[in-house]
């Protein structure tokens, strides 16, 4: 028997997951994301998923069919990296700066065995073309409060779907967590995702 803990207080994570038919157990890292410093958003967004992921694995009690995953998403946008904004005045800001232009963004994914201590990783990289809004349309989309909470301002699955024009790869990527590259990431652990599938 095999249960999956997602490290994650992401609600969009746990949803994605449930759809997939796998009833996540959720406990949040905790970790403080601002210590972690990269070069790239594809090298923190790897760093802060596997540290999420090491942070709860390490304080859970030993369970040989426990699997830890940590994921974690950043926008790479023209040179810099968008985390979550730090109010609305830089989500305002950053919306300015996107519209009708394309970004990067990049989810990492770490999973880990609890008692086998293997681990796999890989990050998953979807390009975003964000729409040409009005300011109008970003004052009340930050008003909204929903890009506040989420890396580059904006989402998928929400009110930040119809400034999103199209994307290039996995949809699933952009809202959080690839259900593609999870199954690839279990396979590497001899795991396969149809274990994970509730009954």
């Amino acid at each position: 028997m095999y249960r999956l803990i997602l490290a994650s207080a992401s609600p969009a994570r746990r949803a994605l997951l449930t759809g997939a038919g796998i009833d996540a157990e959720i406990i949040v890292s905790g970790v403080d994301e601002s210590v972690v410093e990269a070069e790239d958003a594809y090298t923190l967004s790897l760093a802060l998923a596997r540290m999420k992921a090491r942070t709860v694995a390490a304080e859970l009690p030993a369970d040989p069919g426990a699997l830890v995953l940590g994921c974690d998403s950043v926008l790479a946008f023209e040179g810099e990296i968008f985390g979550k904004p730090a109010d609305a005045r830089e989500a305002a800001q950053r919306w300015m700066a996107m519209r009708g232009k394309s970004g990067v963004l990049h989810t990492g994914h770490h999973l880990t065995g609890l008692v086998s201590g293997r681990q796999a990783e890989a990050v998953g990289t979807t390009v975003v073309h964000f729409a040409d809004v009005t300011d109008a349309e970003i004052e009340a989309y930050v008003a909204s409060g929903e890009p506040l909470q989420v890396a580059g301002a904006f989402t998928l699955d929400g009110r930040g779907g119809a400034f999103v024009e199209r994307i290039e790869g996995d949809p699933g990527n952009v809202i959080g967590l690839s259900l593609p590259l999870l199954r690839t990431l279990l396979a590497e652990m001899e795991v396969p995702i149809t274990a994970l599938w509730r009954s």
